[in-house]
């Protein structure tokens, strides 16, 4: 896994770069965040769909609820980055929706849209 950090004025964003699943678990969110908290001092972070475990977008297993509600417990936005129009669950379209249209979880197209939704919330 590799770290960098995207900043703009006093707004740290931390890329997540990996080949593999980087979050399998709620216990893996926690340990990226903290990683990056500690490491990076930043409490944004970009990951791409592809590193997390299918399981976060099968809203069933409440792995997304469960891992979405301990960033915003603990203040830490989150952009997924990736192509979700191959999911056909209208519970995950409306949940992305929701999410999108709030302050704390963004799913987006691209890199470009993640870094500029994240650095442009508090």
């Amino acid at each position: 896994m590799n770290i960098t950090i995207d900043q703009q004025g006093s707004s740290k964003v931390a890329i997540i770069e990996s080949n593999d699943i980087v979050i399998n678990n709620v216990q893996d969110a926690l340990d990226l965040m903290a990683s990056v908290n500690y490491t990076d001092d930043a409490q944004k972070i970009l990951i791409n769909k592809a590193n997390l475990n299918e399981d976060f977008f099968e809203l069933k297993t409440r792995l997304a609820g469960d891992i979405l509600q301990k960033y915003v417990n603990y203040q830490v936005k989150l952009a997924i980055v990736g192509d979700f129009d191959g999911y056909n669950s209208k519970s995950l379209r409306d949940f992305i929706y929701e999410c999108n249209h709030g302050k704390h979880v963004f799913f987006l197209k691209n890199k470009d849209e993640a870094l500029q939704a994240l650095h442009n919330i508090g």
